[in-house]
């Protein structure tokens, strides 16, 4: 199919997805996980097949290093890729909550119920495992969703989507064609063009990729441009837990969109020096008052700042952050509050990494992306956030004339 007849496709899907049963829904994610589990050989066979030409594109300076690690599916990764799933069986189902209900007036009841967004299109780079993730969010919502990921994973993208698919067709009442890959790059300008098709979408991928398509689209677009994260070392903290902090919060995943990116330093922390010791021997580069503290590293290199106080640090961040996630170490809970009340970004921390900025360590069972947008959804986007609300209005013949002319009025009364 072309991808305006996918789209089509997908949206007869979300009609039915809107209703479906909510045991229905994990039957379909636990067949999904089972089948994962299963060709789990045949997906590392596809990787393999896409790191060796991605090895040539690094060579040649086409594919960024950073890219490349995120391409590489692993066992960890792949043991998350199946738990993700099963975690998300185990959550409770997003669609069809009523939120609260509110008597208008005697017979006239309203609801505010939760329900699927619709279409979601989601364009993607490297990171294969996307498509599991967003797949078993997506099913679980009741919303449709169009893949489109990097050529750079073409094999390892199309192995585990036709795992999917085949699970897919193996449960009795859910749809076809709610879950979608399209894999040429014209596809992302159709995508884009296809508003009232396709509802929102959700770009995982680089700073380049993500304006690109906030650029390009009518589309109310989710997700971050960058990920240029704080830690701000303030002057009462501990030494131990900021080395042991700063240190997995730039090497455990350098080239995670929450891998922090600037440590500021409180110019009475009496040790900076040692502090700078410690960062190079985890052979981390740092450089110290650059010219630019924009600077999305993705790599094992951070900047490092001194800064006066608590004041100078929130207005550095907040001038130069991308609102997504900053951390305080210090042992001053007052200015621990301080700082956590106003920096504005969707993920405030205190005494921990700024790695722990993710769905599935939030307990979303996996998410979607992390979003730095002030609309519905801020911070990791997990089911909740794949999911929009309606007003439900019942009543027994009641007119608004009525209200109008004064012959009743509203009780608008509050039911728990």
């Amino acid at each position: 199919m072309n991808i305006k007849d996918i789209v089509i496709e997908a949206n007869k899907a979300k009609i039915k997805l809107m209703g479906l049963n909510g045991d229905i829904k994990n039957k379909a994610l636990e067949a999904v996980a089972k089948n994962i589990e299963k060709n789990a050989d045949k997906i590392y066979d596809a990787n393999k097949k896409d790191l060796e030409i991605a090895r040539g594109m690094v060579d040649n300076g086409t594919l960024s290093r950073a890219t490349y690690g995120r391409l590489k599916l692993d066992n960890n990764k792949m043991r998350d890729m199946i738990q993700g799933i099963y975690d998300v069986i185990s959550l409770e189902d997003p669609a069809n909550k009523v939120l609260w209900t509110r008597e208008l007036d005697k017979g006239l009841i309203l609801k505010k119920v939760t329900c699927p967004i619709g279409v979601l299109g989601i364009i993607f780079e490297a990171r294969p495992d996307v498509i599991a993730q967003i797949s078993s969010l997506a099913i679980k919502s009741g919303n449709a969703v169009i893949l489109k990921g990097g050529k750079e994973a073409n094999n390892t993208n199309a192995a585990i989507f036709e795992i999917i698919t085949e699970a897919l067709d193996t449960v009795e009442g859910f749809p076809k064609n709610a879950v979608n890959l399209v894999y040429s790059h014209d596809d992302i300008r159709e995508m884009l063009d296809m508003e009232g098709f396709i509802d929102l979408i959700i770009p995982r991928g680089s700073n380049k990729l993500v304006k690109f398509i906030q650029e390009n689209t009518k589309i109310p677009v989710l997700g971050h441009a960058s990920g240029i994260c704080h830690i701000f070392v303030d002057e009462s903290a501990d030494f131990d837990m900021v080395s042991k902090i700063c240190i997995d919060a730039k090497t455990q995943y350098p080239t995670a969109c929450n891998a922090v990116e600037t440590i500021l330093v409180h110019k009475n922390f009496p040790y900076f020096e040692k502090l700078q010791e410690v960062l190079k021997g985890a052979d981390i580069q740092v450089i110290e008052n650059p010219e630019k503290f924009d600077t999305e590293y993705s790599d094992t290199i951070l900047t490092l700042k001194k800064v006066a106080n608590l004041e100078g640090a929130i207005e550095h961040i907040n001038t130069y952050g991308s609102h997504h996630t900053d951390s305080i170490i210090t042992q001053n809970d007052d200015n621990a509050k301080i700082f956590m009340d106003n920096v504005d970004s969707a993920g405030v921390f205190h005494n921990v990494s700024t790695r722990f900025s993710d769905g599935f360590r939030y307990g979303f069972g996996a998410e979607v992306g992390i979003s730095t947008n002030k609309t519905h959804a801020r911070g990791p986007v997990g089911l909740e956030g794949l999911c929009i609300y309606k007003y439900k209005l019942t009543g027994t013949g009641q007119i608004v004339d009525d209200y109008a002319k004064g012959i009743k009025t509203f009780k608008h009364k509050d039911i728990i």
